[in-house]
């Protein structure tokens, strides 16, 4: 099997071809040509080949894409768009990658994770990953892509944090379960109501969405002591459950408050990061 470097080729090719129209597009003209040239690219026939990139991957079986795929990361010739879609598309191979996941065989974790994505057949092999993975970045876009699928693995989430494996991403991942389940409701609202962490416990209950634990988010909400930040993400939990908290309250000498105060910045701007863009009044006090 001879191994093609598409990508280096194209690079080439561009850079030709900008050098010929060098001061004729603009940076942001260039940045929407290029992935239309790339795509244009690979159904483009290449003489020496005698088909397009996307030809030459079609022609193969998958047993001999994903045989690519292993033979591109272990002689260090970079892996193309062109192979990676090529085997995207046939959903037999998703068994073939599977292995490399588990194996963890240098280089090719990263590339089978990104090709299988949400994958149902992936999704318990990332549950085995994430209780065992030393890379953190790894570890996280594994959790990002069981998020979408999580009621494929509710029992193996409900037993790991039971066991006290990786309990904070087990927490996110109850949260994503859409099937409605008392023990993940109980667990969510159990470590909501231990006081820590009452942003990201209230945003788990949010994203459950069980409006049973409204009178909960209502009783936190009107503490004396709570932090501008507790306060907001509160407010958030309370409205996306159907809720809604109108009573003012001053937050005076709250360091975040007071940021946001000195810089004239919305609280819908500071805190979108938690809110995922939720609008509305602050309900404080001024």
């Amino acid at each position: 099997m001879k191994l093609y470097d598409f990508d280096g080729m194209f690079d080439k090719k561009l850079s030709d071809y900008i050098s010929k129209n060098a001061g004729k597009f603009k940076e942001e003209e260039w940045e929407d040509m290029i992935p239309q040239m790339y795509a244009k690219f690979g159904n483009t026939p290449i003489k020496s080949l005698g088909t397009s990139p996307n030809g030459y991957y079609a022609a193969m079986s998958s047993e001999e894409l994903v045989k690519c795929l292993r033979a591109h990361v272990k002689n260090g010739v970079p892996v193309s768009e062109f192979l990676c879609k090529a085997i995207e598309a046939r959903p037999e191979c998703r068994a073939m990658l599977l292995p490399l996941l588990e194996r963890g065989e240098e280089g090719l974790k990263q590339y089978a994770v990104n090709i299988l994505g949400s994958a149902d057949e992936a999704i318990p092999v990332y549950m085995r990953l994430i209780a065992t993975e030393e890379d953190e970045d790894f570890k996280n876009q594994c959790a990002d892509f069981i998020k979408e699928k999580a009621d494929l693995v509710m029992e193996q989430a409900i037993e790991n944090y039971n066991n006290g494996v990786e309990r904070p991403l087990m927490l996110e991942i109850l949260s994503k379960v859409v099937r409605r389940d008392e023990r993940v409701y109980d667990i969510l609202l159990k470590e909501f109501r231990s006081g820590d962490d009452v942003p990201l416990h209230a945003g788990f209950l949010a994203s459950y969405g069980d409006e049973r634990a409204l009178p909960y988010l209502l009783d936190k909400i009107d503490e004396d002591g709570i932090s501008y930040v507790e306060f907001q993400e509160l407010k958030y939990a309370i409205e996306s459950l159907g809720g809604e908290y109108t009573k003012q309250r001053d937050f005076s000498g709250d360091e975040y408050y007071e940021l946001i105060r000195s810089h004239s910045v919305s609280s819908v701007d500071i805190f979108s990061a938690f809110q995922d863009g939720a609008e509305g009044s602050d309900g404080i006090k001024n």
